[in-house]
């Protein structure tokens, strides 16, 4: 008899909203702080600057505004855990509009609050079974709120990356939430029980084929903080990297994941 089907994890609306609001806070008092020469550094990213950087985690709450303005899907036809695997198509896209909207707004807190303000305004007003015509189908607007963690705490450390010593803090909450919805889709992506990945203190799947270990130590064992996860999942920190400097540990042989990562492209 096959294992049962593992049920998608749940996240509380409330407690998201309150992270993806935190993190969006400890990047605007960031901002604050930037002089000119330090918007005009590059980044990771390409040939983005820093001020295009700046201007593009506003969008992550503004696509909220956005999908709202389209007329609603019938029915959900995505997935929460389809979302990494679909938002690579919009590259393009999304670099000319962090660059348009850099060159539209020469007050970045000032968009940032307005982005902010029309945020809450709109969860106040919209229910989350609210669904959106997302890159991944049509999701309701409460786990699409959840998809805002990932982008949130690793454009935040996109930014601690590009100006030294500007150390944005990571709200705890939403550290958490991109941390399982980042392993939850490596699980997608390489279903099994052979491996197991832990990321300590938030989240702990099974993925790869293989024999399934049911009880003790599992033969293979990969584990990594947070951070060098997130990092590992969108391309920001190779594997056989993240392996030289010791941020990950490896046992067994199903334990390499170079071929599965980055998660999103």
């Amino acid at each position: 008899m096959p294992p049962a089907r593992k049920r998608p994890r749940a996240y509380d609306p409330v407690r998201t909203r309150a992270a993806v609001l935190a993190q969006f806070g400890n990047v605007r008092a960031a901002v604050r702080t930037l002089t000119p020469e330090q918007l005009a550094l590059p980044t990771r990213l390409g040939d983005w600057t820093v001020r295009e950087l700046v201007a593009h985690v506003g969008t992550a709450l503004a696509a909220v505004d956005r999908l709202l303005g389209e007329a609603e899907p019938p029915r959900q036809d995505g997935r929460l855990l389809d979302w990494p695997f679909a938002i690579a198509a919009a590259a393009d896209a999304i670099a000319a509009t962090a660059r348009r909207l850099a060159g539209e707004h020469p007050d970045l807190d000032a968009h940032l609050a307005e982005v902010e303000r029309r945020f809450t305004e709109l969860l106040d007003t919209r229910p989350g079974s609210r669904l959106l015509p997302t890159s991944a189908g049509a999701l309701p607007l409460a786990d699409y709120v959840v998809t805002r963690t990932v982008e949130l705490v690793v454009h935040t450390d996109d930014l601690n990356a590009a100006v030294p010593g500007l150390d944005v803090p990571y709200d705890r909450q939403a550290l958490a939430a991109a941390t399982r919805l980042l392993a939850d889709a490596l699980a997608v992506k390489a279903p099994g029980g052979s491996t197991e990945v832990r990321i300590p203190p938030y989240a702990v799947v099974q993925c790869v084929e293989g024999p399934r270990h049911t009880r003790g130590t599992p033969p293979n064992v990969v584990e990594t903080d947070p951070l060098t996860w997130i990092r590992l999942a969108t391309g920001r920190l190779a594997w056989t990297d993240a392996l030289d400097g010791a941020k990950v540990s490896a046992s067994g042989e199903r334990a390499d994941l170079g071929a599965l990562l980055p998660l999103l492209r």
